[in-house]
């Protein structure tokens, strides 16, 4: 019989194994989506993943020292890591630091290295998050000593990426929380109270930005104007339709000729639908199920409590990230700047996402 230990390392390196396959998806359908694009722009069709692989080789450096460094260390350095990288996401308000891309402030430029610190933020919270959780296990009915500092914690976060704004990571990053306060057996009033605070709050700051409530009304009825608002959803819809069943072959999109914005980025799922067809969309969403399968798997088979905690964190920020984006480039949701997570081009997103894979790969063997 496998034991135990055996058993969740064989389930991670099929994990590892899933993650450098949609890796390698990521690289050719970015060269094959973002080809023209990067022509136009840059005079080089390969500039885009050129730059991807380049945040691969970074990401790789990343995971070595996210495996190696003691958890220990880890654990006791996260409150550190998430105020350092709190502040680092609130320098992006600094016009003078920041770039505003899409009429977001999310790239912050220090000493001409221009990178997205919110990305860090998440992998830091979750850390922070699962450190307080464990640190608090006797304590998590207590208002003063785990309700209120969460809260506190929460709404710095919600605060500074509201201001940049970035509404989508907000949502995710405060479900994925709530997620990881219900698995640690936090009190389900407080979860309640929580969740019933967030609710009217997102309704509020949805009527207050009029650009949000717009995506709303646009995705309820893209074709009521489908020169404009309506025009990115219903060229990614055309693009998914396009592929059929077998697709119209990798590198024959159509819809890349600047047919369909942010090609190569929060919309890549469609080039993918479009060259590769229902057949090819479908392997493609098998492995992130898997993904999210094993992922959950090795979860429950820790027994650490911080490992469990941050672990399922991270396999459920990145779900929430799959699922979403595939949501919007169907049709089924709002537009968001969310990534799909290992493919989209994205070049502190990838590292952010394989340091993930690290980190989860040091609880692994740390565990018990």
């Amino acid at each position: 019989m496998i034991t135990t230990k055996k058993q969740i390392r064989s389930d991670l390196h099929i994990l590892l194994s899933i993650a450098a396959i949609l890796i390698i998806v990521g690289l050719l359908f970015i060269y094959s989506s973002s080809s023209v694009y990067a022509i136009e722009k840059f005079g080089r069709s390969y500039y885009f993943v050129l730059k991807q692989l380049g945040a691969l080789v970074l990401g790789i450096a990343a995971l070595i020292v996210a495996r190696l460094v003691p958890l220990a260390f880890i654990k006791k350095m996260s409150p550190l890591l998430f105020f350092s990288s709190l502040a680092l996401t609130a320098m992006t308000l600094i016009p003078q630091l920041s770039s505003r891309i899409h009429g977001s402030s999310r790239w912050l430029n220090l000493g001409g290295f221009g990178f997205q610190p919110s990305e860090l933020l998440k992998i830091a919270l979750i850390l922070y998050l699962a450190y307080f959780l464990e640190k608090k296990a006797t304590k998590l009915s207590s208002l003063m000593h785990s309700f209120f500092p969460l809260m506190v914690i929460l709404g710095l976060t919600g605060a500074v990426l509201l201001k940049q704004p970035d509404f989508g990571l907000t949502v995710t990053l405060l479900a994925t929380a709530c997620a990881m306060l219900f698995v640690a057996q936090f009190q389900t009033k407080h979860i309640l109270i929580t969740l019933g605070a967030l609710i009217p709050a997102a309704i509020a700051l949805v009527i207050y930005k009029p650009y949000r409530l717009k995506r709303i009304l646009t995705f309820l009825d893209p074709w009521a104007d489908p020169q404009g608002a309506g025009f990115q959803i219903i060229q990614s819809l055309i693009a998914i339709g396009s592929g059929s069943f077998f697709g119209v072959g990798i590198t024959h999109s159509k819809q890349k000729f600047f047919y369909l914005p942010m090609q190569h980025t929060d919309f890549i799922f469609s080039i993918i639908a479009e060259e590769t067809g229902f057949f090819g969309s479908t392997l493609l969403v098998t492995l992130y199920v898997l993904f999210i399968y094993f992922g959950m798997k090795i979860v429950w088979q820790m027994n650490d409590l911080f490992c469990m905690l941050a672990t399922f964190g991270f396999i459920s920020l990145l779900s929430l990230q799959t699922v979403i984006n595939l949501a919007v480039a169907t049709g089924l949701a709002p537009t968001k700047g969310i990534g799909l997570p290992f493919v989209s081009y994205g070049n502190t997103s990838l590292v952010a996402c394989i340091i993930m894979l690290g980190l989860i790969m040091n609880m692994v063997h740390s565990n018990k």
